[in-house]
């Protein structure tokens, strides 16, 4: 099914995919976004969804959907049911209760018709670590009954690596041969979890302009993360995932929107002239000083930032740097949970 481990579902009767529209060779980037997307049926829907493990509830009733051409964040802190989602809508396990739909197919009873729709980069891989990357996607393109994909490797900065061992690549390389194998078969529907964790700064970016690139060309992909920042980001839409419930769901935008915690304006003048004193500027309600900049949270930005100006102004103070930063999601994240530290 396109997923980099051993826990795949024994194959099933069906041969390799046809051409669905959904091309990776070479990954080239259409100049417009298709004009398909939020227009056809959600290729992913999840309806009253439920997974118990007898009497825990790992999962407690939730709803979504994902459309082609799409990017959907499923966030949450550890046990809050996100891999056991993925899990379900992979077939590799199997709902208490609900709908899941992926592409029309029950996960749950076909996954011979779900291999060849879904690619899957697991949080860890299980490839053996004698495995060369040229055998690797040898046998994942056997699997699905298609010539390997070397210019997928090319594109990964593999074609280096191709007699290499899987067990002597870098964390970064692994990743890449993994998001390699999950999505050789051109699959509409991409499951991602956890797939940056670990990478450096550069391989990050690298896998993150391949997702985008994917999204562009019409492929669902649902990506469960730890990463707020990777969220905001990459997904059109996230839902924030605590104690099997969907507490919080919409773009990242929206979200941060509704977050309780104060927009900070970050000021520094040449001169540092401003006022120490908060009530001189509308809509303050706190202000510190940190690296040189004013830095005033505010619940009417408009008004501070105005004032901000006419104060410069009257100092004869050039501004150096202005700077309004919304609530992150990781903000509003821990808002949400009640947490103190990282997800």
């Amino acid at each position: 099914m396109g997923a980099a481990a051993t826990r795949a579902r024994p194959r099933g009767s069906g041969r390799g995919p046809a051409s669905r529209g959904v091309s990776v060779p070479g990954l080239n980037v259409p100049d417009e976004r298709p004009h398909h997307r939020g227009v056809a049926s959600p290729l992913i829907v999840v309806e009253g969804f439920r997974k118990t493990y007898g009497d825990v509830v790992a999962v407690d009733g939730i709803d979504f959907t994902v459309a082609e051409g799409e990017i959907f964040g499923l966030l949450g802190p550890n046990g809050a049911g996100k891999t056991t989602t993925l899990e379900c809508l992979e077939g590799l396990r199997f709902p208490t209760a609900g709908t899941l739909r992926v592409r029309g197919i029950d996960p749950s009873r076909d996954a011979g018709r779900l291999r060849d729709v879904i690619g899957v980069q697991l949080q860890t891989s299980s490839l053996p670590e004698t495995m060369r990357v040229a055998e690797a996607m040898r046998f994942f393109s056997a699997y699905h009954a298609i010539a390997p994909r070397w210019d997928l490797l090319e594109r990964l900065g593999l074609q280096s690596k191709l007699r290499a061992e899987y067990g002597t690549l870098s964390t970064g390389q692994q990743r890449r041969v993994a998001l390699a194998l999950a999505v050789a078969h051109d699959p509409p529907v991409v499951f991602l979890d956890e797939p940056t964790a670990g990478l450096d700064v550069g391989t990050r970016a690298e896998l993150h302009a391949l997702v985008g690139e994917l999204r562009e060309r019409g492929v669902a992909l649902v990506l469960a993360t730890h990463d707020m920042a990777e969220a905001e980001k990459l997904a059109d839409r996230v839902a924030i995932l605590l104690a099997g419930r969907i507490v919080a769901s919409g773009s990242p935008r929206a979200l941060t929107a509704a977050a309780a915690d104060l927009t900070r304006v970050s000021v520094r003048s040449e001169r540092q002239t401003l006022a120490t004193g908060s009530e001189r500027l509308p809509g303050v309600q706190r202000q510190l000083r940190k690296d040189g900049y004013e830095v005033y949270f505010t619940a009417a930005v408009g008004p501070t930032v105005a004032a901000v100006f006419r104060a410069l102004e009257d100092a004869d103070d050039p501004l150096v740097d202005l700077r309004v930063e919304r609530p992150s999601l990781e903000e509003r994240f821990l808002e949400l949970t009640g947490r103190g530290g990282a997800a």
